[in-house]
């Protein structure tokens, strides 16, 4: 296999990122686990269904997101706004995991943070469906 010379090189470093909070928040659920003694599920503890929700709701938006991002880069789009999204969707899961894990929840953390990952998916997305039309109509 020949090596490929792929122009990306701002969304890797932004995932990376993310691999370390997801980590971050994967030990997090398993120290609860082995404290609890909760093998499978929540052992209805209210602290542990915190923290699983936090690390499945970074799961759950993260993927796409950095995919569109990744598209974005790929497709030529100006350095300033792949660090722009990557680092506000980096910001916006800080926030909101901060927000969620706690016992008494913060709330306006949580409420900035899905803002912020909201906005990098909308955007994220919009920017590629923009590229795509202007590909096809040129």
């Amino acid at each position: 296999m020949k090596y490929m010379d792929i122009p990306i090189t701002i969304t890797p470093f932004y995932a990376a990122l993310a691999a370390l909070l997801l980590v971050l928040l994967s030990v997090r659920v398993i120290r609860l686990r082995r404290s609890q003694k909760v093998a499978i599920g929540d052992g209805e503890n209210p602290l542990l269904r915190r923290a699983m929700r936090v690390q499945a709701n970074f799961t759950e938006y993260a993927p796409l997101t950095f995919l569109l991002i990744a598209f974005a880069e790929l497709q030529g789009v100006q350095a300033f706004t792949i660090h722009l999204l990557g680092g506000f969707l980096i910001l916006g899961r800080v926030l909101h995991a901060f927000g969620v894990a706690q016992e008494t929840e913060k709330f306006r953390f949580r409420v900035f943070g899905m803002a912020m990952t909201f906005f990098v998916l909308i955007a994220s997305a919009l920017v590629n469906l923009g590229i795509a039309f202007a590909s096809w109509f040129s």
